[in-house]
């Protein structure tokens, strides 16, 4: 009986959370957006989107990590407009930040699919928004309300990516970033916490490895158990394409415990390890931790709240730019 009564309990608490978000992400940060917005004009767009990244994950699941890393690399760079999108020579998506994304073809799937029914109506932006959520909820993720409303961008410079934030950089330096595109401290460990799937390649880590700061030796901030293994996936001099797990044992789970490697020294980009190194990122990773002693934070609830404030940056709505026919050309 009594454990009827705690699970039932558990519920309740779980279903307040999430009512609790979605009122969060609707009324407080839809700027120019909404959730619903093609409930008339095209009602199923979302249905179109979930089902699409559901069929890709299906035959292969990097497509999730590619299209969350997508949306946030295309919100960064002149706001969520679509313009990491756009194929050609000198585009975002050429850039070096850029260049090894994955997931374009789900999102021209989703877009040939909705065009079929709703020709004209649903922007590009909106599609990778929309993926970049249900990428989470295949990963076992929480779901949320995206608001949509979002028209697509008519400019993509391989030269704007420059700005994005990169792999080697102090907590200062992503502070500053994140706080130029109105996301707080709280915003950047949550975001970065999308890590928890996906990989990255050995040739932006493994100088991690062998030399760190030429210091002859690997960065101490690595665990000495960890060491050997991360060795092993990235020789010295070796195959620099290779990928390894971003959360070591949970690579396809969207989870906490990419929180608690970083936590045991186990996080394999210097930006993510420094998370827990600095002491304005680490009370934040402690919370998600639920540590003892600290106020504890939700990271499933947490991620779609910031997921929607990213996903509010710099947008173009009403007649600002425009809803492309094919995502990855102008019209």
């Amino acid at each position: 009986m009594a454990y009827y009564y705690y699970n039932s309990i558990n519920k309740m608490v779980t279903i307040i959370f999430f009512l609790v978000l979605v009122i969060d992400v609707t009324m407080v940060f839809g700027q120019g957006t909404r959730v619903g917005f093609y409930s008339s004009t095209c009602p199923t767009a979302e249905s179109i989107v979930q089902s699409t990244v559901k069929s890709h994950f299906q035959s292969d699941p990097t497509v999730a990590p590619g299209l969350l890393r997508m949306h946030f690399h295309d919100c960064f760079v002149q706001g969520c407009d679509g313009s990491i999108l756009i194929s050609g020579a000198g585009t975002e998506r050429t850039a070096p930040p850029n260049t090894l994304l994955r997931g374009y073809e789900v999102i021209d799937d989703a877009k040939q699919q909705i065009e079929a029914v709703c020709p004209g109506v649903v922007s590009c932006a909106d599609i990778l928004a929309l993926a970049a959520r249900d990428s989470v909820l295949v990963t076992k993720g929480l779901t949320w309300s995206v608001p949509t409303g979002r028209r697509d961008g008519r400019v993509s410079r391989a030269s704007d990516a420059s700005n994005l934030p990169g792999f080697t950089e102090s907590v200062d330096a992503q502070k500053q970033k994140f706080a130029a595109k109105g996301l707080n401290t709280q915003d950047l460990v949550t975001l970065v916490g999308g890590h928890t799937i996906g990989t990255s390649a050995c040739q932006f880590f493994s100088y991690r490895l062998y030399n760190f700061n030429s210091t002859g030796g690997p960065d101490p901030s690595i665990d000495a158990t960890f060491l050997p293994q991360l060795q092993a996936l990235c020789p010295q001099n070796g195959d620099g394409s290779k990928r390894v797990a971003l959360d070591t044992g949970s690579v396809n789970n969207f989870d906490t415990s990419y929180f608690s490697n970083l936590r045991n020294g186990r996080g394999i980009l210097e930006s993510d390890q420094k998370l827990w190194t600095d002491a304005s990122t680490k009370v934040f990773v402690q919370r998600y931790l639920g540590l003892r002693g600290v106020l504890g934070l939700r990271f499933a609830f947490e991620f779609g709240r910031s997921m929607v404030k990213m996903s509010n940056i710099e947008v173009l709505t009403g007649t600002d730019g425009e809803i492309r026919k094919v995502c990855s050309a102008f019209n």
